[in-house]
């Protein structure tokens, strides 16, 4: 930004003064909240964070400096929620990446498995990683797999977790065909996201610059 076109003192000060006033008003709200959902609370967290992005980028042009603190926002991840004030229903839609790193022991847990369960074939369990897949994740819960996935030979990768409101709760097996093509980002009420992107981080002895996670709407 070129002098000519930078804040000036007073601006800065300005936006300062907004941002303390923001806080005043969130404060407020919290304290008189009539819910969970108090829509109150909200505005007054939208204004806070309205106030201290653009006291932030006044300070940063003005003297090069910025704030300790960062307002989460769903910008960069979901568009502005048009569900239900007071969902009804509920989707949750989890995605989970693994790398079969360790094939091998992929195989030979499958195989424990098949043997516990002295199924009529229990050698098959151990004869393709499409079928060792098959076994695991019929045996163990989503969740007991991504806590024991270096048992299996797996190595995590990207995750996300997104919580949808729905109107009402669907018809069983309505869905079972398509589970996720009626995903509707515009109705996500909040979505937490676990990527190795989150946590690159400066090294003090380090001169290389390394990209600062995004922040998603939740997490």
């Amino acid at each position: 930004m070129s002098d000519a076109a930078q804040p000036t003192a007073a601006e800065v000060r300005t936006a300062a003064e907004a941002v303390k006033a923001a806080l005043d008003r969130h404060l407020a709200a919290v304290e008189r909240r009539s819910g969970e959902d108090d829509p109150a609370v909200y505005e007054a967290f939208n204004e806070l964070a309205v106030a201290a992005e653009e006291y932030d980028e006044l300070l940063y042009d003005r003297y090069d400096e910025v704030t300790p603190f960062e307002i989460p926002s769903g910008d960069d991840s979901l568009p502005p929620y048009t569900g239900p004030e007071e969902p009804n229903a509920l989707s949750v839609l989890i995605r989970r990446d693994y790398a079969v790193v360790e094939p091998q022991r992929l195989l030979a847990q499958a195989g424990r498995v098949a043997d516990l369960e002295a199924g009529p074939d229990p050698d098959s369990a151990g004869g393709s990683v499409h079928a060792a897949l098959g076994v695991l994740f019929g045996e163990f819960e989503p969740d007991e797999i991504a806590s024991r996935h270096k048992e299996f030979g797996l190595e995590e990768g990207d995750s996300t977790l997104w919580v949808a409101a729905a109107d009402e709760p669907a018809e069983p097996g309505e869905w079972l065909e398509a589970p996720f093509d009626q995903a509707d980002p515009q109705r996500v009420v909040c979505r937490f996201d676990v990527s190795s992107v989150f946590d690159d981080e400066l090294d003090p002895d380090d001169d290389t610059v390394t990209a600062e996670p995004l922040e998603d709407a939740d997490h």
